[in-house]
């Protein structure tokens, strides 16, 4: 028995949708449905900011940025998560589990420092739009999204090492669907109070930093539309923001459900759709939610897609 307990942990047993076995058929065809869709409306985001010229400016170039952020971090986990809902055997090796939790975290902390970005730009753009072309200039835009890959890359490549430098010795079986940190940790043989407390205190770096960020943007642009006298001029200049605040509440709100809770308040089943929603729904949502409610870009898709095929005309 002692021999058992010693034995070192080679791989992870994925136990995620393991109480919905009649439906993990259904769930496929569903998440995989859901997963071509966000690629295909990520693509399409991408490749009418770079076709079109008229979208050549900051806000869209954090808009693609944040397209290609939404298409690395589902391939990161959805592909996985579909071959394990067909699969008998859902495992993974401690090196991918490994591998996993760094892209994931890397990709999820960048996109918290990206989304704070943009709330940056949308200052600039409504607090000081003479001189917003030079302020915002392309340097500064390729130096605030190199920014928020550094500290996404920093948050993951730490909190990663801290992780698996852990002891696993005992069950292999990750009450999950990927390689996050609370699963993962539950299966640790031994729990250093230290490495914890840093573990916890990155999450609030790459989370609550950036939101109050994103605060500080926003209380000075409403600060500065309600100088304006006119209520349609009001609700034009809100209205360019409004995308971005629902991203913004969406994203924070299941990340700080999943990673800024007492660790007493852990449920893996909790977890589970939670987890589902910020890796499935939410990149799905995003671009929706940019291009449906953006007359500038439904116009430049249009003109897209009628220089592609009419080209002619």
């Amino acid at each position: 028995m002692e021999q058992v307990n010693e034995t070192v942990v080679r791989e992870f047993v994925f136990l995620g949708f393991s109480s919905l076995a009649r439906l993990q058929q259904l769930l496929f065809v569903t998440f995989l449905l859901l997963y071509l869709f966000t690629l295909g409306t990520n693509a399409i985001i991408i490749s009418t900011i770079v076709l079109d010229r008229a979208l050549h400016t900051p806000m869209y170039f954090f808009l693609a940025i944040l397209s290609c952020s939404e298409i690395c971090y589902t391939f990161v986990i959805v592909p996985k998560m579909l071959v394990d809902l067909l699969s008998q055997k859902k495992t993974i090796s401690f090196l991918g589990c490994a591998i996993q939790m760094f892209s994931f975290l890397f990709l999820g902390c960048s996109h918290s420092f990206l989304l704070a970005a943009m709330g940056y730009d949308r200052y600039m753009a409504i607090c000081n739009p003479l001189r917003y072309s030079v302020l915002m200039g392309h340097g500064v835009c390729m130096g605030l999204v190199a920014a928020a890959c550094a500290c996404g890359f920093t948050v993951s490549l730490v909190t990663t090492s801290l992780v698996f430098h852990l002891p696993f010795h005992s069950s292999n079986q990750l009450h999950h669907f990927f390689c996050d940190i609370s699963p993962v940790l539950k299966l640790a043989s031994q729990h250093s109070g230290f490495s914890q407390l840093v573990i916890f205190m990155l999450g609030v770096f790459a989370l609550v930093i950036p939101l109050l960020l994103i605060l500080v943007s926003y209380i000075r642009i409403i600060s500065a539309i309600l100088k304006i006298p006119s209520s349609v001029g009001r609700y034009k200049t809100f209205s360019t923001c409004a995308s971005h605040l629902i991203v913004v509440t969406v994203h924070y709100g299941c990340a700080s459900f999943i990673y800024l809770r007492p660790k007493t308040n852990y449920t893996s089943s909790q977890d589970t759709l939670i987890s589902v929603s910020y890796t499935i729904l939410t990149p799905l949502f995003n671009p929706m939610i940019y291009s449906l409610r953006n007359k500038e870009f439904k116009s430049a898709l249009r003109r897209t897609i009628g220089q592609t095929f009419y080209p002619l005309s």
